[in-house]
């Protein structure tokens, strides 16, 4: 009866849940404090019901009861304990609840967490995310049910899809389905504020706490997701420009202009409108991107599903919550003021460039991303969208807002001086120029594009230990005397810089050898020389693996030993490609394991990649950078409960007026 006690805990959530933003958003409405405070314990009460639910999927692949069609489609009694707990969310049904648990979780947090927010606007906050979370349990309970029972019972499963019993199965999508979800309370804020007609910079500081958090989930998550199928599927690179890679690549750009546009909206009460758009669009590019992996319209090895009854479902549901949205968007837009006035040359003038770029940017992945669906929808032909369009219209843009992060840092609210800034930073510049230029020469060949890269690269780090430098000097005290938001926000910027500097070195670099070789021959790759000794088999506990041995040798001596392998599964009889990598930090030796031909020779691909690692640092440093803006003391300070009771009747009279 597991698997039936876990459909039922799906379905007293959905009902929970459908009461939660029916009652707490009339609650709001009327004034009703009884009413308002049910949507506490329910959000609580929800996120429990679908963390047993999910306890139930998962016992369920324990004890291999294969009576579960779900687990007889994603399971085997030669799979691994710990990947078929990760299996669990290893197809379509599965991650659907794991997505469930998240939003029930944010949910859960946003009833702990915000003591501080008026009653009103935390009912209604809840409310939202109440109605977000019945929309997509209806999803689950209509299409997409993980306990659905399947006669005769199968002895045996169809074992785990062999490109997911990695590591990356068990880190990736929780992370990634944290972000996009998160992006969910953001979106609940903002509408919550316009429910209210309340767009001053108190929802804006509420806000930005939870939607830097999601920011900082998803930023780890395409990052696990990008080494993940760097290392998996052997083709040595870290990104693909795939579209379900871009799913979630747009919402994370649309969700790092709403981090600045909150900055400006808290501070000075500006881009109010403009930041409650963002808050819906990246929320609903969050949505989108579900539609585009569990449609089927989509063709990759990152998509879920291939049901157009689902992908039906979901654009319906990504269609009411735009579109109500944005009539409500319409509605109330009109009545905000336009908040704090500023000159064309400011802080805010330079973060809005900032933020124009960033949209633009989206808004050119999203078309380069769709635009082959629309076509083919449209009986046009079917073409190919590839990295050319991408990297063409993609790097032109993010020049200047590169650029502009260090101005818009430095540059005074209100008013700025170009001629100021340029004077303070005139030894950035020149450092910049000349680090920029000198970078490429370490690698052999200068390359005018490399030392652009290498120069912003440089640009943004000593930018930032400049303003860091001027700071401490100012107030006279230590670095970790500043405030956190402030160091997180520089943490980040430098995290970007290192990304770039990755990117830039490992595009213009890297060298790629194809190779047929005997045991006992040897290739060179980079400084090295690849020593093939050959191959022998290796048993698994559900896969056979023809291992390969690969010395690495410098100067005659043996600095590593590799071992790349083609694993062949038992429910599969599709090789699979497991790469062997060794790095010291600022490059990597990437060997993978080809066919087999006459005579014991094997052909086998070299990669060198220079600072390639610098890339996931990168996003590291930016996740750890949002961590520390999170931790923020004025984040954490907590109101009185009578501070928060007179907000709540304030609330209430300006609803009755």
């Amino acid at each position: 009866m597991i698997p039936e006690l876990g459909h039922f805990a799906l379905i007293l959530t959905f009902v929970l849940a459908l009461a939660q933003g029916i009652v707490s958003l009339y609650g709001a409405w009327r004034g009703n404090l009884a009413w308002m405070a049910f949507a506490r314990p329910a959000a609580r009460w929800q996120f429990g019901l679908v963390a047993f639910s999910l306890l139930c999927l998962a016992w369920s692949f324990v004890s291999f009861d294969f009576s579960v069609a779900y687990v007889a489609q994603n399971s085997s009694t030669k799979l691994p304990l710990f990947y078929r707990i990760a299996a669990v969310w290893g197809g379509h049904e599965g991650s659907l609840l794991l997505w469930m648990f998240m939003q029930t979780g944010w949910a859960f947090a946003v009833s702990v967490y915000s003591r501080s927010l008026p009653e009103a606007m935390l009912a209604r906050v809840l409310g939202v995310l109440g109605l977000i979370t019945a929309g997509f349990l209806l999803f689950v309970l209509l299409s997409s049910n993980p306990f659905e029972r399947m006669f005769p019972v199968p002895a045996e499963g169809l074992d785990l899809n062999t490109l997911l019993q990695d590591i990356g199965l068990i880190i990736h999508p929780p992370l990634l389905y944290m972000g996009y979800v998160g992006f969910s309370v953001a979106f609940a804020f903002a509408i919550a504020a316009l429910l209210a007609g309340r767009l001053d910079a108190s929802w804006a500081r509420w806000s930005r706490p939870w939607t830097t958090s999601a920011w900082l989930f998803l930023t780890l998550g395409i990052a696990v997701g990008s080494w993940w199928a760097y290392y998996e599927l052997g083709w040595g690179g870290w990104w693909f420009w795939d579209p379900v890679e871009n799913s979630s690549f747009v919402p994370w750009l649309a969700g790092t202009a709403l981090i600045h546009s909150l900055a400006v909206t808290e501070k000075r009460g500006s881009f109010k409108n403009w930041t409650v758009l963002l808050a819906i669009s990246t929320f609903s590019l969050s949505i989108l991107g579900a539609f585009l992996v569990r449609s089927g319209v989509l063709t990759s090895v990152h998509a879920f599903a291939t049901d157009p009854a689902r992908g039906v479902f979901i654009l319906s549901l990504f269609a009411v919550i735009v579109g109500s949205s944005l009539i409500l968007f319409a509605w109330r837009a009109p009545r905000v003021g336009a908040g704090g006035q500023f000159a064309v040359v400011s802080r805010e003038s330079l973060l809005l460039v900032n933020n124009v770029l960033l949209v633009v940017v989206t808004g050119t992945v999203l078309l380069g991303t769709l635009y082959p669906l629309i076509m083919d929808s449209l009986g046009l032909g079917k073409i190919s969208v590839g990295p050319p369009y991408f990297n063409k219209v993609f790097v032109p843009l993010m020049i200047p807002a590169l650029v502009l992060i260090v101005f818009g840092v430095l540059a005074n609210w209100k008013r700025a001086n170009v001629l100021d800034l340029v004077r303070q930073l005139a030894l950035v510049i020149v450092f910049s120029v000349v680090l920029g230029a000198a970078i490429p020469l370490l690698y052999g060949q200068w390359q005018g594009t490399a030392a652009l890269g290498a120069g912003l690269a440089v640009w943004i780090v000593l930018g930032s230990l400049f303003d860091v430098v001027k700071r401490v000097r100012a107030t006279r005290s230590g670095v970790f005397s500043q405030p956190r938001s402030w160091l997180g926000q520089h943490l980040a910027h430098m995290g970007v810089a290192v990304f770039v500097l990755g990117v830039t070195m490992v595009s213009h670099y890297e060298t790629e050898t194809d190779v047929l070789l005997q045991p006992g021959q040897t290739a060179q790759v980079g400084a090295y020389d690849a020593r093939f000794q050959g191959v022998h088999i290796v048993p698994g506990p559900n896969f056979s693996a023809e291992r390969g041995t690969v010395e690495l040798l410098r100067d005659g001596k043996v600095v590593a030993t590799l071992y790349p392998e083609n694993r062949t599964y038992l429910s599969s009889a599709l090789p699979m490609t497991e790469s062997a990598i060794n790095t010291n930090g600022l490059r990597h030796i990437y060997v993978a394991l080809g066919d087999k031909y006459d005579q014991g020779v094997w052909s086998v691909r070299l990669y060198y990649k220079p600072l390639v690692d610098f890339i996931w640092l990168g996003c590291l440093l930016m996740a750890l950078g949002g961590g520390l803006a999170i931790s923020d003391r004025r984040y954490r300070v907590k109101q009185t409960r009578t501070a928060v009771q007179n907000k709540a009747m304030n609330t209430h009279k300006q609803v009755q007026a």
